[in-house]
């Protein structure tokens, strides 16, 4: 939620490979920059061309750039509001490029309104959300995917998340980015040479080892991608879901995938009458688990209400679980069932062996394990981590969201077109730009405006 997240105090240095229009030069904005609620400290920010008009309304001077300053903060009639630090960031050695000053006082919301009411009264607006960071990038503090990763660093759901997010936000993905683009750009300018000499074009091209830079443009492509799909899995997680008949031990798998009762067990089937959500993580990886009603023909009205919604969350799904009794393994319902299910990645779960004294084992798409006793989970938590696409070493991910993936995706796209129109130079120079255009996309190099306010909007208030 806008405002729900604390602030993160640093410059970041330029990342040399982007191209800005122009420098924002819009008026001040101000916003309180920490959470909503109390606490021991809470921080006005305000960001603009000049905040000296600020500094000497609310402390009567300027403080020195970089050092905390310890002074009162008074309102229009010289009474006091609070106290506490101000620091004063002059341009362009600040977050957002321009000059910033920080006023850190008492956690309060009521007092914090006031210094803001006060910044608003000396000249400033309130900010949008993401607009401190919007203005870093458009003043060449960071690119488009290290201001993303503000955001997701922010909103980590894991330590495995979190450094990732920071890999992206020191621009190790804007660096690699910049790699493969330095090199389709040195691509180009080999084809694009050779088209004004036609009557030998496919041989020098062939003795400039073209189609071999091509193919090594592609291998690293390919990697990026493969890290990029680490990075977003640590982004988004991976909603798996529980189905099966009554009584087969979903409640009690989510349970024991949770760690706590997070859903009620009884010998009664049909007591999970709706869907129950779990956040977990296996390996720092998130998982949404959602246990479902049971599913079976019914006459009881809410129980039909909860069957819809089971299968509602299996279309959404990344993953489904099919859990069947062990007694008696896949019969014609759970037949019903898979063929039921859509185009989704399933495994199939025989729960209660240890009612049958069956011990744990995986083959293929199937586990047997027992909810109760927690033998065999550690196979599916395994197996679940293969369905989402998890490696192991997955140091390397950087926080990667589903743009990036689909501008990766693209560029893979128009390198593949380029190579099969290798003989025809028009198409393969143009194919060549295409990728080099997608990939500029991920850094902001070459992006929409409506893009832009898309992006920066999900962000908090005072980030």
């Amino acid at each position: 939620m806008p405002g729900d997240c604390p602030i993160a105090r640093f410059s970041l240095p330029n990342s040399g490979s982007m191209t800005r229009a122009t420098p924002t030069t819009a008026s001040a904005i101000a916003a309180i920059a920490t959470a909503p609620g109390r606490g021991g400290v809470g921080v006005v920010r305000v960001s603009g061309p000049d905040v000296t008009p600020f500094a000497m309304g609310l402390l009567g001077r300027l403080p020195a750039p970089r050092h905390a300053t310890y002074a009162p903060f008074k309102a229009s009639d010289g009474t006091m509001l609070d106290e506490g630090v101000a620091l004063y960031f002059e341009a362009p050695h600040s977050f957002t490029g321009e000059n910033v000053l920080e006023l850190q006082g008492h956690g309060g919301p009521v007092v914090l309104g006031l210094i803001l009411e006060r910044c608003i009264e000396l000249g400033a607006r309130l900010a949008e959300p993401g607009e401190f960071t919007r203005r870093a990038y458009l003043n060449g503090k960071l690119d488009l995917a290290q201001a993303e990763a503000v955001a997701d660093l922010i909103d980590a759901a894991s330590s495995e998340a979190a450094r990732s997010a920071v890999r992206s936000l020191s621009g190790a993905f804007s660096a690699r980015i910049a790699e493969l683009v330095e090199a389709l750009t040195r691509l180009r300018m080999l084809v694009e040479a050779t088209l004004d000499f036609p009557e030998e074009e496919i041989d020098f091209l062939r003795d400039a080892d073209a189609f071999g830079r091509l193919d090594a443009i592609d291998g690293r492509l390919a990697a990026v991608r493969a890290q990029a799909r680490q990075g977003a899995l640590l982004r988004e997680g991976l909603t798996v879901v529980l189905i099966g008949q009554p009584n087969v031990g979903k409640s009690s798998l989510l349970n024991q995938l949770a760690g706590f009762e997070a859903a009620i067990v009884t010998e009664i089937a049909g007591t999970t009458r709706d869907t129950v959500r779990e956040a977990i993580q296996i390996d720092g990886v998130p998982l949404h688990i959602i246990d479902t009603a049971g599913l079976r023909d019914t006459q009881d009205p809410v129980e039909r209400l909860g069957i819809e919604r089971t299968w509602a969350a299996v279309e959404k799904a990344d993953v489904a679980l099919l859990l069947v009794d062990a007694a008696h393994g896949l019969g014609a319902q759970e037949t019903a069932i898979l063929e039921r299910l859509p185009d989704v990645a399933r495994l199939t779960v025989h729960n209660k062996i240890d009612v049958v004294g069956e011990a744990p084992r995986a083959a293929g798409d199937e586990i047997w394990l027992s909810a109760r006793t927690g033998a065999g989970v550690e196979l599916l938590r395994a197996r679940l981590l293969e369905a989402a696409g998890w490696q192991a070493a997955g140091e390397g991910a950087f926080m990667a969201r589903a743009r990036h993936l689909d501008a990766l995706t693209r560029a893979a796209g128009h390198l593949a077109a380029a190579r099969a129109a290798a003989g025809q130079l028009e198409l393969f120079a143009e194919e060549l730009r295409l990728a080099q255009a997608a990939l500029s996309e991920i850094t902001g190099e070459f992006t929409a405006d409506d893009l832009l306010g898309e992006i920066f909007s999900s962000f908090c208030i005072g980030k």
